[in-house]
């Protein structure tokens, strides 16, 4: 079954109706689909399509189902990079495990070359993706699932400078 939220405004107050089962969403699918890392439910992303390149790392404040706050302190997603760094290396492993088993590597031709150049074409057409799944991971290492996310509020961020925000 798949689960549907509906966001009602009344009196400028947001109001989360979930019409689903109370199964708790898996890790890694909630990962792959940058999803809340509190309650893996709410979009982390304003625009769905990583591939709108003007709007890629536009992150929304809070998660809509659940509330919690996705800029934690200032600079924080700087730890992202580690994350997008080993998600490549893990990436050119296996493509290149993938190409030596089905192609295959030779000294005589430059079957080798060949899979360098695939591999970063795949690396910058995945590139906007794989910068929001970083992110995305980099939150979960500090924000756990929560089963009852919905009955504690989250707690207000106290390191937050606004001002200082975009100085990075």
């Amino acid at each position: 079954m798949e689960a549907s939220f509906v966001i009602n405004k009344v009196n400028n107050i947001n109001e989360v109706d979930i019409t689903a089962d109370d199964r708790r969403p898996g890790l890694l699918l909630s990962l792959l689909k940058c999803k809340c890392p509190r309650c893996r439910r709410g979009d982390m992303f304003e625009n769905k399509n990583p591939y709108v390149l003007r709007k890629t790392m536009k992150m929304s404040r809070e998660c809509a189902v659940c509330k919690q706050p996705f800029n934690i302190e200032v600079g924080f997603y700087y730890g992202s990079s580690y994350v997008s760094y080993a998600v490549t290396v893990a990436l050119s492993v296996a493509t290149f495990v993938a190409w030596w088993i089905l192609i295959g590597f030779s000294l005589q031709d430059n079957r080798f070359f060949y899979w360098m150049v695939f591999n970063s074409v795949l690396l910058i057409a995945a590139q906007p993706y794989l910068m929001r799944l970083a992110r995305t991971g980099w939150l979960a290492f500090f924000v756990r699932y929560d089963k009852n996310w919905r009955t504690p509020p989250t707690v207000q961020l106290e390191r937050l400078n606004e001002e200082q925000e975009k100085n990075w």
